[in-house]
């Protein structure tokens, strides 16, 4: 099994990006790097930099999303985490074999760009865990 290359990003769950901006600008100082729209999912994102590390702060744009669900559930907060991968759809069978529950059996799109599978929290000790492929440009 190879490790995974580095993580990602951190998902957040918010109600309202622009209600969160400041906090993330102005207290963290992280670097704001704009807004996607991922109908699939039926997020916005807002990404967010410290460094090296990448922020995604995730805004339902319907009731029906996992995100609205997560947020009525549980309310804001640490969502998942994603790491880098090579080879995603092999990642998933190697997980598989090994006995873990995937959400997604095969890679779907994301933001950026990139294919994503997640892995089920029960597999992963309660940290809903993603996959994340960017293209092959990266």
């Amino acid at each position: 099994m190879q490790p995974v290359k580095a993580i990602n990003h951190i998902g957040i769950a918010v109600r309202s990006i622009e209600d969160q901006r400041s906090f993330y600008e102005g207290v963290l100082g992280a670097e704001f790097e704009g807004l996607e729209d991922v109908p699939s999912q039926k997020v916005r994102v807002g990404f967010f930099r410290v460094n090296d590390v990448r922020l995604e702060l995730l805004e339902p744009t319907d009731p029906s999303s996992t995100i609205a669900t997560f947020l009525e559930k549980r309310g804001e907060g640490l969502h998942h985490l994603a790491f880098t991968v090579e080879n995603i759809q092999s990642r998933i069978a190697e997980l598989q074999e090994q006995g873990l529950r995937m959400i997604d059996q095969t890679p779907r799109p994301g933001a950026h760009h990139m294919q994503i599978a997640f892995v089920h929290p029960k597999s992963t000790f309660g940290v809903l865990t993603e996959l994340c492929e960017p293209p092959a440009a990266h």
